[in-house]
């Protein structure tokens, strides 16, 4: 079976490939604020960036339940993306009104938001919220879209940036990478909670480093003084609109790597990849 045999599957593929294969979110956070936000960034004492940086594990440990448990679980029920936007920019806004500090208490609700967007998204697209991997792919979405100077700068794109959530998992003990080397969605299915536990912590640890870095991107951005309540507002809003496309691309493409096998649609999707775009 080949999906250049079906269009309407190979759209969904192109789909994906432009969301997935679309600006940085840093880049998309510059152009709302009107200025590089790199310099901002760097520019956090090291004391507050280690603070994000555990903030941000503890943040995607605590959301990631929190918003599976949130939703019904019915698959290919319409996405209320822009309901979630609301109640992001509602958290942004509180958050930019009372300064920076009130930033860490924001972040394990906007986050929370965020992750429930995205889980609406993959429910959407036909998964199943109680399996175990739709689990995993959800904390897969929020990898994507930042890197760190500590990245491999060879490490970009879409399949690469899903390569390291594998590579991580090697790192544990020889019955869990052999699950991994499976590759099946429903390989890991059949772990124990135990190792469950165990494979979402490596797993979350890891994510933590990239999306670390969107959310310092967000503190920079919203501890200078005169942005307030509004660019709050505006900037949980982007972020929760970007990781909704993400999460968009990220789960068509599984659900079409599940029809026509996971070789196929990443050699279909680096084709389309590589093809000039014609303005």
């Amino acid at each position: 079976m080949n999906i250049r045999d079906n269009p309407e599957d190979y759209r969904n593929l192109k789909q994906a490939v432009g969301l997935l294969e679309s600006p940085s979110l840093t880049a998309r956070l510059s152009g709302l604020i009107g200025s590089p936000i790199e310099t901002a960034v760097k520019a956090l004492p090291d004391t507050v960036s280690k603070k994000i940086n555990g903030a941000v594990t503890a943040a995607l440990h605590s959301s990631v339940d929190a918003a599976l448990w949130s939703l019904e679980n019915s698959p290919k029920k319409p996405a209320s993306t822009r309901l979630h936007k609301i109640y992001a920019a509602a958290s942004g806004a509180i958050g930019g009104a009372f300064g920076f500090a009130a930033l860490f208490v924001e972040l394990p609700v906007s986050t929370t938001i965020m992750m429930r967007s995205v889980a609406d998204v993959a429910r959407s697209e036909g998964f199943d919220l109680s399996d175990f991997a739709t689990k995993q792919a959800c904390i897969e979405v929020f990898a994507m879209g930042g890197t760190s100077q500590a990245d491999d700068a060879t490490e970009t794109g879409y399949y690469a940036t899903r390569s390291f959530t594998t590579q991580t998992m090697q790192r544990l003990s020889k019955e869990l990478a052999n699950i991994a080397a499976k590759q099946g969605g429903k390989a890991v299915s059949n772990f124990t909670p135990g190792q469950a536990g165990k494979w979402l912590a490596v797993l979350i640890e890891k994510v933590a480093t990239r999306f670390g870095f969107n959310i310092s991107s967000k503190f920079a951005a919203q501890a200078v003084p005169v942005i307030g309540a509004f660019t709050g507002a505006s900037i949980n809003a982007l972020f929760t609109d970007f990781y909704q496309d993400i999460a968009r691309g990220h789960f068509i493409v599984k659900r079409l790597e599940n029809k026509y096998g996971y070789e196929q649609i990443k050699e279909e999707y680096a084709a389309i990849k590589s093809t000039p775009r014609v303005s």
